[in-house]
C-alpha cells in the first residue's frame, strides 16, 4: 500500500472516531460526570503521545532548537486562532454542560464552533502523515493516542452542541466533515514534508505538538475537571499510561 495513501487512509480513521463519540452521544444522554472521566482519559492520552512520541522524536531526528521553536511557534498560532474563534462563539465548543451558546444567542457562533473543532484537529492528524516519513509507518502510539482522545471530544463537543439546539445535520456534518479534513490533513503533512532535511520535519512536527498541548489546556482540560471527583487525576494517569505503554510495545 503506498505511504500517500497510508497517511489518507489513518488520519480519516483517527478523525472518524470524532463522529463515533459524536454517534454515542446523539443516540443516548451521557452522565456528566462519565463524559469528564473519558475526556480526563483523553487528556492524559495525548499528553504521553506529545512527549514520547513528538517532542521527544523530533529532538532526535532534528535537534533541540528546531524543536524548541516550532513547539512555541504552535502554541502561539493555536492560541491566536483561538482568541478569535472564541470572540466569535467557540471558547465552550468541548463542554458538554449548558456553556455553549445557541445561534439565537451568539449569531455566527455554530460556524465558529464548526471553524474551532476543525482548529482543534488538524495537528493531530499532521502528524499521523509526517511520522509515515520518519517511521516508514503510521505510529501505532500516535494513531491510537489519537483515536482515543477524539472520541471523547466528540462525545463531549456533541452533548453541548445538544443542549444548545443544534441539528443532527449540523452535528454530523461537523463532525464528518473534520474526519474528511483530518485525512487530507495527514496527506498533506506526509507529501509536504516527503523530502524535507530532518531539521524541516522537526519544526513542522513541533509546531503540531505545540498547538495540540494549548488545545489540552485551552478546551479538554477545563471539560475533563467540569465534574470534579477524587477518581478525575487517576483517569488521567491511567491515559497517560496506556499511551506510553502503547509507545514502548510498538517501540
Amino acid at each position: 500500500m503506498p505511504e500517500w495513501f497510508q497517511a489518507l487512509m489513518w488520519g480519516t480513521v483517527a478523525g472518524a472516531a470524532l463522529v463515533l463519540g459524536a454517534a454515542a452521544s446523539w443516540k443516548w444522554a451521557i452522565p456528566s460526570k462519565l463524559v469528564s472521566s473519558v475526556m480526563a482519559f483523553g487528556a492524559g492520552v495525548l499528553i504521553s503521545a506529545l512527549a514520547f512520541e513528538l517532542v521527544g522524536e523530533a529532538v532526535k531526528g532534528g535537534g533541540l532548537w528546531p524543536t524548541v521553536t516550532g513547539f512555541l511557534a504552535g502554541s502561539v498560532v493555536y492560541v491566536g486562532a483561538n482568541m478569535l474563534l472564541t470572540r466569535a462563539g467557540a471558547k465552550h465548543r468541548k463542554r458538554s454542560g449548558g456553556q455553549q451558546p445557541s445561534e439565537q444567542e451568539s449569531p455566527g457562533s455554530g460556524t465558529a464552533i464548526a471553524f474551532g473543532a476543525l482548529l482543534d484537529g488538524i495537528p493531530e492528524s499532521i502528524v499521523l502523515g509526517v511520522g509515515l516519513i520518519t517511521a516508514g509507518s503510521v505510529s501505532p502510539a500516535m494513531l491510537v493516542a489519537v483515536f482515543i482522545s477524539n472520541v471523547p471530544e466528540g462525545l463531549s463537543g456533541t452533548a453541548g452542541m445538544k443542549k444548545a439546539g443544534r441539528s443532527a445535520k449540523y452535528i454530523f456534518g461537523v463532525w464528518g466533515g473534520i474526519a474528511v479534513v483530518s485525512g487530507l490533513a495527514s496527506l498533506i503533512g506526509y507529501v509536504a514534508l516527503e523530502n524535507a532535511p530532518g531539521a524541516v520535519v522537526a519544526f513542522i512536527t513541533a509546531i503540531a505538538a505545540g498547538g495540540i498541548l494549548a488545545m489540552l489546556a485551552d478546551t479538554m482540560i477545563p471539560e475533563a475537571f467540569e465534574e470534579h471527583h477524587n477518581l478525575t487525576g487517576l483517569t488521567t494517569s491511567v491515559g497517560f499510561l496506556t499511551a506510553f505503554t502503547v509507545h514502548q510495545l510498538g517501540g
